[in-house]
């Protein structure tokens, strides 16, 4: 847990005779992805927390409500330390797991592949979109096997019906007509169809179904249901999704309409998919250079679950397909709250002193940032409950008093790294939730104070860079707002899935 100052700026105003920065400094970054790697801490863990029985903190007197909680007399060594400055970081270990041990391997990969007829596109290289996508997929097996020979690999395609393919060994599945309209229909055959061996053993019958063929619509949607329903079985799994084209045809059909406008133009289905996949199931998204996919609305699903979003060429899809097919999950069922005694959080839905994020499935570097406002002096905690990859349900409880100050004087020892990717991540969210006009005024915010902190002191490399962050949102969003209705192009779109997900230089 980094907080962006030393002490919490309780009230700029106070300040007389100086310029009132309107950037909020109070910060607080959280690294989940070191956060949940418990393998190298070295901590002692413990069976379980103490909970304040009025607002669910774990302390003992609690420091956010005030409290007395009666707590057996065994555990009072265990006290969280209550001053000012002091610090803890807690791990807790139920003794018996509430699920089944899972080998680490025993995950599934399921590439989603669009073979429609727009995929025999080819470039001044005579090489199709399809043909590229398979090139790339024979590599991403082989990676694979070589790797990872335990782990469990399946193939769906979709033009105008959903082909299951599962591991290649077994008859697949077609779906086509009214089932490409039926939401639990598809998620049933999805989560039955039984995926039995590894790729050790299947490589050879998956290099058979990748000769794949172009023709036909793009049922994205229903495909991307049935690979979610396979992979929902096994917790840590993946779906990589590769197209070239808007849905058009089944379940998630896009209509014309523009990319960034209220919920009640964007597709349900898709919002409901990634409900339905973000505790157990990583989705990335990969559309073509050139193409039109609404990237917008099908992003998503990475956005939510914690996958990638790119635009990706003949030429670099091997690459991008080998890099997110990469065994790299580190927890499941990740779920941060945070409380910050008298204090409150803008921009969340909760309007109170305790904020819990749902994160889903966790990959080394994932970097989350909070806002908060406050009153004179508040403790913080946080705690991040989560599932390991052998299925262990582990709680993590970090408490640390903040000192709170009305004085710029302060503002010299700012971390302008968690202040940057706050920014990122705050104006990439508002973007996309049509708040355009309020990500502009957060970024100007942003601009202002590190110039102010210029004056104070040399601004780092790494700084000027979250400056070109900086200025590549506000052109999105100038580029937003001097169009008749706003809209996003999927170029504008991977860039801004891709702040949203925005971490530190150092990560």
């Amino acid at each position: 847990m980094e907080f962006a100052c030393s002490h919490v700026v309780c009230n700029w105003d106070k300040l007389e005779g100086l310029t009132r920065l309107k950037a909020n400094v109070n910060v607080v970054s959280l690294n989940v992805g070191k956060l949940v790697d418990t393998s190298q801490s070295g901590m002692e863990t413990f069976q379980r927390p103490v909970i304040c029985g009025k607002c669910s903190a774990a302390v003992w007197r609690c420091e956010f409500c005030g409290y007395e909680n009666s707590v057996d007399e065994s555990l009072a060594a265990l006290c969280i330390g209550q001053r000012a400055g002091v610090r803890s970081d807690d791990l807790y270990l139920p003794r018996q797991s509430e699920d089944d041990y899972q080998n680490l391997e025993d995950t599934l990969v399921v590439f989603c592949v669009d073979t429609s007829g727009s995929m025999s596109v080819t470039t001044e290289t005579y090489v199709s979109r399809l043909e590229g996508m398979q090139d790339a997929l024979y590599r991403a097996l082989f990676t694979i096997k070589q790797r990872s020979p335990h782990r469990r690999v399946a193939l769906v395609t979709f033009n105008d019906e959903v082909v299951i393919y599962g591991d290649g060994t077994s008859a697949p599945i077609t779906l086509r007509d009214w089932a490409l309209v039926d939401y639990d229909h598809i998620w049933e055959k999805g989560v039955t169809y039984h995926i039995p061996h590894c790729i050790a053993e299947t490589y050879n019958h998956l290099i058979q179904r990748v000769k794949l063929r172009e023709h036909g619509a793009t049922c994205l949607g229903p495909a991307a249901l049935a690979s979610v329903a396979m992979a929902s079985r096994y917790p840590g799994s993946k779906v990589i999704l590769c197209t070239d084209g808007k849905a058009n045809i089944g379940l998630g059909e896009m209509e014309e309409a523009p990319s960034l406008t209220p919920s009640a133009f964007t597709p349900y289905f898709y919002t409901q998919l990634a409900l339905d996949a973000v505790q157990k199931v990583i989705i990335s998204v990969m559309t073509f250079e050139g193409t039109d996919c609404r990237l917008a609305d099908i992003g998503k699903l990475a956005d939510a679950t914690g996958g990638r979003v790119n635009i990706v060429s003949i030429g670099t899809v091997a690459r991008e397909i080998e890099s997110v097919s990469e065994d790299n999950v580190l927890a499941t069922g990740v779920k941060a709250t945070l409380l910050a005694s008298d204090g409150y959080f803008p921009y969340e839905d909760e309007n109170n002193h305790k904020l819990v994020r749902e994160i889903g499935n966790v990959t080394k570097g994932l970097e989350i940032t909070f806002q908060f406002a406050v009153k004179p002096m508040l403790p913080f905690q946080m705690q991040l409950s989560f599932k390991t990859r052998d299925q262990h349900r582990i709680t993590r409880i970090i408490t640390e008093q903040r000192p709170a100050t009305t004085c710029r004087i302060f503002a010299g020892r700012l971390n302008m790294a968690v202040l940057d990717v706050h920014c990122a991540q705050l104006c990439a969210s508002l973007t996309m939730e049509g708040k355009v006009q309020e990500a502009q005024r957060q970024l100007k915010a942003q601009q202002d104070l590190l110039q102010q902190v210029s004056k104070w002191r040399p601004i780092q490399k790494e700084e000027s860079m979250y400056g070109n962050w900086m200025e590549t949102m506000t052109t999105i969003c100038e580029d937003i707002t001097t169009e008749s209705q706003l809209t996003l192009s999927d170029e504008a779109a991977k860039v801004v899935y891709q702040m949203k997900r925005a971490s530190s230089v150092r990560n």
